[in-house]
């Protein structure tokens, strides 16, 4: 179900509202594998977004760092595979793939990033000859790249590459995240998502006004100037304030179905929110189907399907 009091077109940046076709984003950040005791399996946040930007006909760019190792190659050979393009995947001498480790016990899974990973040393010199050669129409970037002080110059070099929009992905990780790292971050997006949870976090660490999330929302577009908040509920949907203080939202879709992983679906929204946006979709379809796509990748194992055939339905249906 959709509430919405704001205009569809009031919501994005100028320079989005023509961006029709194969529109290419690059995407900063990291590259994590989780390990389990039996398993690997790809992910982190702009991998994730990135598989999923793909499958929907864009040229999403991961600008990254990976160790010279054999999860570098199962990452190339997937990206390989589904048609990602390659350019931007740096690879390190010294240090290793990103990892997450994952321990398992009492029936509960706990979630171990480990330190001083290849994507903590981006490149910052290759970071901006890969942008300044794709020409992107938007940016997306996280917090976590930014907890080592290479990474954080190379994403400072980026950004100064192009004056293309900056979509943040909050993505809190403890302790991989400190107050002036949230500052920075927002002082440079346009638009910015994040999770009820993290909404709090931010209301606390920067001392926000107001007494309720919509308040703090407003209070953070105010105080860096940002241009749109999007905030995901999980089960209860997902709601935005635009830069005129209007609010629209999606609650949840009354779906009977069962909860297999939640894993990845944030990364989900996320993407189809930026397909939405590059796309000149109204805003209440947009959180429509981004709410939509989230709930369906909590009905399968893994924050990415292993195959195109689960994007084939929302493919045909969206582009009609």
């Amino acid at each position: 179900m959709i509430d919405s009091r704001t205009d569809a077109q009031t919501l994005f940046h100028p320079s989005l509202s023509t961006c029709n076709g194969r529109a290419t984003v690059a995407l900063f950040g990291e590259v994590l594998v989780d390990v389990f005791p039996d398993r690997t399996v790809l992910g982190g946040a702009p991998f994730n977004v990135s598989r999923h930007l793909r499958a929907f006909g864009l040229n999403p760019v991961l600008i990254t760092r990976t160790g010279n190792d054999a999860l570098r190659d199962e990452l190339l050979s997937v990206m390989s595979r589904h048609g990602m393009e390659t350019l931007g995947v740096q690879c390190d001498p010294i240090y290793q793939t990103g990892q997450v480790r994952v321990h398992i016990g009492n029936g509960d899974h706990r979630f171990e990033i480990l330190p001083d990973q290849a994507y903590d040393f981006i490149h910052a010199a290759v970071a901006r000859m890969v942008s300044l050669s794709i020409h992107p129409s938007l940016i997306y970037f996280g917090t976590l790249a930014q907890r080592h002080s290479v990474s954080r110059h190379a994403l400072k070099v980026l950004l100064r590459s192009t004056n293309a929009p900056r979509f943040l992905d909050v993505n809190l990780r403890a302790p991989w995240y400190d107050t002036q790292t949230l500052r920075r971050s927002l002082q440079r997006a346009d638009f910015v998502k994040l999770n009820a949870g993290e909404l709090a976090v931010l209301a606390e660490t920067l001392v926000l006004a107001g007494n309720t999330p919509p308040d703090h929302a407003r209070a953070l577009m105010q105080t860096f100037s940002i241009e749109l908040v999007l905030v995901t509920c999980g089960a209860n949907g997902a709601w935005l304030i635009g830069r005129d203080g209007a609010k629209a939202q999606v609650t949840a879709q009354g779906r009977d179905t069962a909860l297999v992983d939640s894993v990845g679906a944030g990364d989900g929204f996320a993407a189809i929110f930026m397909l939405g946006m590059l796309r000149a979709w109204p805003v209440a379809l947009t959180l429509e189907r981004a709410n939509a796509f989230a709930v369906a990748l909590c009905e399968i194992r893994g924050a990415v399907p292993d195959h195109q055939d689960f994007y084939e339905p929302f493919v045909r249906e969206w582009s009609t």
